[in-house]
């Protein structure tokens, strides 16, 4: 995909760190940044009104001018010639972004607190493709870390961590997690799942270091430990054995409050467009 990465921007702290990460990033793909301010219009049209609805809507303009002045500088200084635009959008930004997300290549926010929490939520339920949410920024030579399941959307993340790892020169570590005491032989049965998921991407990618990790654990309390000193965290929109019509399984929505760093959310390819 050659499209923008597209970045939210409403202003906060974790917004400009999502910009930041943003550009890095635009810059290592060769492709451009789009920086995103949303704004609700007012709607009501009352004779009465309609002079303080233009006032309104001027004052949310000017705002979101200033913020994507401020967020270009800031994506200036990480990573100064990447292609870059800025577009004010009259809509509610999780609608914005969902539609953003239908030409962009990675649709990028911040989330920090419960309202910028249940934005993300809304938009990596219903983007077009992978979204990365910015909580913390990671360690910049730490592993890409991949929860592999075994389900469709696991298999698109595990070749968007393969790649994401390639191009930052970092090492990959595939985690399976399973909750409860294991038999020996379901040991074994696990192991040969992850291999096999992972089949044919070490070739494709021979410069990415491989770690493979079996746990016993829950498997979001198994992904939050890895991902400690981790450079980005990768999972499925959805894990094996939920509901096809969920849009969004319980594993990656606990991840998009908690995850210690960025991470991305990867729906199965069929559905990406």
């Amino acid at each position: 995909m050659t499209g923008p990465i597209v970045v939210g921007v409403d202003g906060s702290h974790a917004a400009l760190a999502a910009v930041r990460w943003a550009a890095v990033e635009a810059a290592r793909h060769g492709v451009p940044l789009r920086l995103v301010h949303a704004y609700d219009p007012p709607t009501r049209s009352y004779p009465q009104i309609v002079l303080v609805a233009q006032d309104l809507r001027r004052t949310a303009e000017q705002r979101g001018g200033s913020l994507l002045a401020e967020s270009q500088r800031a994506a200036r200084a990480a990573a100064a010639d990447v292609p870059l635009t800025t577009e004010l959008v009259p809509a509610g930004p999780v609608e914005a972004l969902v539609r953003q997300s239908r030409r962009g290549r990675l649709v990028v926010l911040g989330s920090t607190g419960p309202r910028a929490g249940a934005s993300a939520v809304a938009v990596t339920e219903h983007a077009a493709c992978p979204v990365v949410v910015v909580r913390g920024l990671g360690t910049e030579d730490g592993p890409v870390v991949v929860g592999v399941d075994g389900s469709p959307a696991s298999e698109r993340a595990v070749e968007f961590a393969f790649e994401e790892a390639s191009l930052h020169g970092v090492p990959l570590t595939a985690v399976i997690a399973r909750t409860g005491e294991a038999e020996p032989a379901s040991r074994a049965e696990e192991r040969r799942l992850l291999a096999e998921r992972l089949a044919g991407w070490p070739e494709k990618y021979p410069d990415v270091r491989v770690e493979r990790l079996v746990l016993r654990d829950p498997p979001v309390r198994a992904l939050l430990g890895v991902a400690r000193g981790a450079r980005l965290l990768v999972v499925g929109s959805r894990g094996l054995g939920e509901a096809v019509g969920a849009p969004l399984g319980s594993t990656s929505r606990a991840l998009v409050h908690h995850a210690p760093c960025p991470l991305a959310v990867v729906r199965p390819s069929q559905e990406a467009r």
